[in-house]
């Protein structure tokens, strides 16, 4: 009898990846193609829409050529970024502009003419009125993209998260859909009604049939061909939310960090959402129809984490690859305090003006203590949020990280220091695609294994809690004194502000 193999396709802010998993959830199979966002100017941030779905379909077709003798696919898994919006003619399939990475600011001024409060959105979808968020982006493409306009005034536009557009091409346009994870992210959707809003929808000016169907996070979606093969959609969710599900964090209170392009704390809070001023309510997942089995998160996103680092080694060469980092941290003698804004603040300032800034340069400073001081920076803006979660009556005394970034000792023990809390660092790299396999395999009613967890790396606070507070107090008064600095240089105009 062959053998059924999950296959997960996870699509991320920096590559389109694709596994195979086995009944166990070992990947037996994997393929990778590097995926780069260009950057036009300040504040933007795109992907060529077709380069963007022939990343991820090439690594499909490498994985599926790879797969077992006597295996063949049994279902489909799709994770992927969640905001970024993707524009096609579902006439031909044919992108008609770049897809708007969710770093993409260019709508902030239209978001002016919004005339909902912030307040009023965060209840109706948990989360804020930002650029980030897809409405405000499709808005702008329906005003400034001459064939975005056109084909919306002749019925042929389509407008969805990136993982609507690949699942519509795989199923040849029989599928046009996005579960509650993704379709929350387009600041559409009616977080307890699980439906876009007409209120937002008239908001944003966005007429409701160029958006994808919201269906659950996992179920019998409809069929994607594969090689030939008629395979079965099973799960559809965005990245955080399967790298939860790949962490086993599906129980109230427990709580991931994610360190990749951002970075995003997340804190399950059961079938309810629970409001944290400054911070988002998340839609976890819905496992078949009906909100029977939904889940919620608490939710912080840094905008800028690999991001930052990345901006050191390709703009001023200060090291070859983010493995060495940590070495170069170790090497720091003087302590800076970086600001990192590329992309605007997220929780809990939702700030899109403050410059990314530095504080506390000397004759001394070196290129290690700049790195150290983004790598700090990083640490920070998590652990502001995660301060807001545990006055909230919260008790987290453990956070899982993943990512990219997780592999850098330095910011997991001083995140552990500004926290308090226990950072655990599991030798598992594949979080989301698991999370997406598990949720593909529920999805099809057969059995769900998450593999066995490698070694796990454990950092406890090295510091007490009144040097942490010491920590905290000088942090968050030169966030504020650089709040309130880039809001006066961009008066006087001085600064690009583009």
């Amino acid at each position: 009898m062959p053998e059924k193999i999950i296959i997960v396709l996870d699509q991320g802010s920096s590559s389109s990846r694709a596994l195979a998993l086995g009944p166990d959830g070992t990947a037996l199979a994997k393929a990778q193609r590097r995926l780069e966002a260009s950057y036009p100017s300040q504040g933007l941030a795109e992907y060529d829409a077709e380069q963007l779905y022939r990343s991820q379909a090439d690594s499909l077709a490498e994985v599926l050529e790879k797969l077992p003798p006597g295996s063949e696919p049994a279902a489909l898994g799709i994770a992927s970024q969640r905001s970024t919006t993707v524009f096609w003619d579902k006439l031909t399939g044919a992108p008609l502009a770049p897809a708007l990475s969710w770093q993409d600011g260019r709508a902030l001024q239209l978001l002016g003419r919004v005339q909902l409060s912030n307040t009023r959105i965060h209840g109706l979808t948990g989360l804020y009125k930002t650029p980030y968020y897809s409405a405000s982006k499709i808005a702008w493409a329906l005003e400034n993209v001459p064939a975005v306009k056109a084909a919306a005034a002749e019925k042929r536009l389509l407008a969805a998260p990136v993982a609507s557009y690949i699942v519509w091409r795989l199923s040849g346009g029989k599928i046009y859909a996005a579960d509650p994870s993704l379709a929350q992210r387009t600041l559409l959707m009616n977080l307890r009604r699980l439906r876009w809003e007409p209120k937002l929808l008239a908001a944003f000016g966005i007429p409701p049939e160029i958006l994808p169907a919201i269906r659950p996070s996992s179920g019998r979606l409809g069929f994607v061909e594969l090689a030939g093969r008629r395979v079965p959609l099973t799960a559809m969710l965005g990245d955080q939310q399967a790298a939860m599900l790949g962490l086993g964090l599906e129980a109230p209170n427990s709580a991931a960090l994610n360190y990749g392009t951002g970075a995003f704390l997340l804190v399950n809070t059961g079938g309810r959402p629970l409001k944290v001023r400054g911070l988002l309510n998340s839609f976890g997942w819905q496992e078949g129809e009906g909100r029977k089995k939904v889940c919620y998160f608490t939710e912080s996103t840094v905008n800028s984490a690999g991001t930052a680092l990345e901006w050191l080694r390709q703009k001023f060469g200060l090291f070859d690859d983010i493995s060495d980092v940590d070495g170069m941290c170790r090497k720091s003698r003087n302590r800076l305090h970086c600001l990192p804004a590329i992309g605007g603040l997220g929780a809990p300032y939702w700030d899109f003006t403050t410059f990314t800034s530095f504080t506390g340069f000397t004759p001394h400073t070196d290129k290690y203590d700049v790195v150290r001081g983004v790598t700090e920076g990083i640490a920070y803006m998590v652990a502001d949020a995660f301060d807001l979660v545990r006055k909230k009556g919260l008790r987290i005394e453990e956070l899982k990280v993943s990512g990219g970034l997780s592999r850098i000792d330095w910011l997991l023990q001083f995140q552990a220091d500004v926290t308090g809390a226990r950072i655990t660092a599991l030798d598992e790299s594949e979080a989301t695609s698991i999370g997406a396999g598990l949720a593909a395999a529920r999805g099809l009613g057969l059995p769900s294994a998450r593999p066995a967890a490698g070694r796990a790396r454990v950092f406890e606070p090295a510091i007490g809690e009144d040097e942490r507070q010491k920590l905290i107090r000088g942090w968050r008064i030169f966030v504020k004194d650089m709040r309130r600095t880039s809001r006066d240089l961009r008066k006087l105009e001085v600064l690009p502000h583009a």
